[in-house]
């Protein structure tokens, strides 16, 4: 994916109730109380420590750095509170579809069930096909993660039933490890 395009300055993306944004240090805290929460985390492998936090969001904004867009910080317009993340990503692991740009989302639980997931989640595809012009976007959860997979299919996402896959991060036995994998076109 050498050709993807990128950007001199990270892209902020406004909705009606978000801001995906860059990130900030002050948002490093809220973002730590997110990945120790057992709820939000429970499709991931482990929740992880505040500098385990720390590490995770440095990448991110390494990456949003490198070229202009990734996984912003998700800012609640009304009180500029970040109550998550959501963007795009090219994953680092080596995965049975790739190359790929991948959609992604985590809130942290008081905000779940208004749409908010929904609407960064659509932002970030506009921007994907609109100013990026990929062809595909594609996401990836475990199996039993209904909810993210109710919110694939409501993004337009499609499963391609025969891409099932163990995630090779995950052990052999990891109840998290086999995967199901999404896809929308441009122009669907």
């Amino acid at each position: 994916m050498s050709d993807i395009k990128t950007f001199a300055t990270v892209q902020t993306l406004p909705t009606p109730r978000l801001t995906l944004r860059d990130w900030r240090d002050s948002d490093l805290p809220a973002f730590a109380v997110l990945g120790a929460d057992p709820e939000v985390m429970r499709y991931f492998p482990a929740l992880l420590s505040e500098a385990e936090s720390d590490d995770f969001a440095a990448q991110i904004r390494a990456r949003l750095q490198q070229y202009g867009w990734g996984f912003w910080a998700l800012e609640l317009r009304e009180t500029r509170e970040v109550i998550g993340m959501a963007g795009l990503n090219i994953p680092r692991v080596p995965l049975p579809f790739m190359p790929c740009v991948e959609i992604g989302w985590r809130l942290a639980r008081p905000y779940w069930g208004q749409g908010l997931a929904y609407e960064a989640a659509a932002a970030a595809l506009a921007f994907g096909f609109d100013e990026l012009q990929l062809d595909e976007i594609v996401a990836f959860t475990a199996l039993g993660n209904l909810r993210s997979q109710a919110l694939m299919q409501r993004l337009q996402m499609r499963k391609d039933d025969a891409a099932e896959f163990d995630h090779p991060v995950l052990p052999v036995g990891h109840a998290l490890r086999r995967h199901c994998l999404y896809r929308i076109a441009r122009g669907i």
